[in-house]
């Protein structure tokens, strides 16, 4: 067994830690990769003292996300030599003054969260890189889903339902809906109500539990609830720029560009497979791709149609 892979008391401690962040009021979670017992060989130690902290956007419940992004960082400790500590935001805390203040040194998470963070906030973050979805592009895109026994067969049908949607600051779960809803002549007031659940599993459960009748949610998740028979996908929506990685601009450049270089290497389905959690579920199934900030030059222009954004001049 890898040595660097986790044991099962680290495994059942860090469910413990995950099901505290669910309701802890007080302070937000830190999860550090290294072990009482760590048997790390020497040349795969860090090379220095500094500890970086990555942050995300949830997609899951906080047990499901840390068991993906653990095994993650273990691989960019191996391939860069710096320690990771994968932290949780506080609830009533967003990821992307986490990112803009400080508190996070790298994070995973969408264009929405990207563009908010630079153009409203003006935060020093940068994108680094972008996932890549199992066809070997790096985009993704929203599936609208209802109930299995649902009488709604297409958008035209929305007003007048219950709609979910994921965090204010997601993708897949909050802009891409909004424009679909928008080519759709579809407005919120048209809606007998709607809900922000946090998550994209939060979301599909709002519909699955029939408290809502649609949602707009991530495809993957999506696709593997339909398959399971618990959702119907009702639409699919174009494609758009994949959830990536950024680096607050105050880490050490020679740093961000190490970081950068190992997410570009990595393959999570072959040579570095081993030890990973579910990661065909993620938006970067096929590892990454480098990031400019003209990737994000569509959304930014829908942000700006739907009133996301307030105007900058010259932008």
């Amino acid at each position: 067994m890898d040595s660097s892979l986790l044991s099962i008391r680290s495994w059942i401690g860090l469910f413990i830690i995950a099901l505290l962040v669910a309701c802890n009021d007080d302070s937000a979670i830190d999860i550090s990769l290294s072990t009482p017992k760590d048997s790390t060989k020497t040349e795969d130690k860090p090379q220095t003292s500094s500890i970086y902290t990555f942050g995300f956007d949830p997609r899951s419940t906080p047990q499901e996300d840390a068991r993906q992004y653990l095994p993650f960082l273990k691989y960019l400790e191996r391939s860069t030599g710096y320690k990771f500590t994968l932290r949780f935001t506080h609830k009533n805390a967003n990821i992307v003054d986490d990112i803009g203040t400080d508190v996070l040194d790298f994070a995973a998470i969408g264009a929405t969260s990207y563009i908010y963070a630079r153009e409203v906030h003006d935060y020093p973050i940068t994108p680094i890189a972008r996932g890549v979805n199992m066809q070997g592009e790096a985009t993704y895109r929203t599936y609208f889903v209802v109930h299995p026994d649902s009488n709604i067969t297409s958008l035209s049908q929305i007003p007048g339902h219950a709609f979910a949607f994921g965090s204010k600051t997601s993708t897949q779960g909050h802009l891409i809906p909004r424009i679909v809803m928008l080519q759709n002549d579809i407005s919120l007031a048209q809606l007998s109500r709607y809900e922000y659940t946090g998550s994209h599993i939060n979301c599909a459960n709002a519909v699955v539990s029939g408290r809502v009748d649609v949602c707009g949610m991530q495809d993957t998740m999506a696709d593997t609830m339909a398959n399971q028979g618990l959702l119907k996908i009702l639409h699919r929506s174009n494609y758009y720029p994949s959830s990536g990685i950024v680096a607050n601009q105050r880490v050490d450049k020679q740093v961000i560009t190490k970081v950068q270089q190992a997410l570009i290497k990595f393959r999570p389905t072959s040579k570095h497979s081993t030890n990973l959690y579910n990661w065909h579920k993620t938006e970067m199934p096929r590892g990454f791709i480098a990031a400019t900030e003209q990737d994000y030059i569509e959304l930014k222009q829908w942000m700006r149609k739907l009133g996301f954004l307030e105007s900058k001049a010259g932008s």
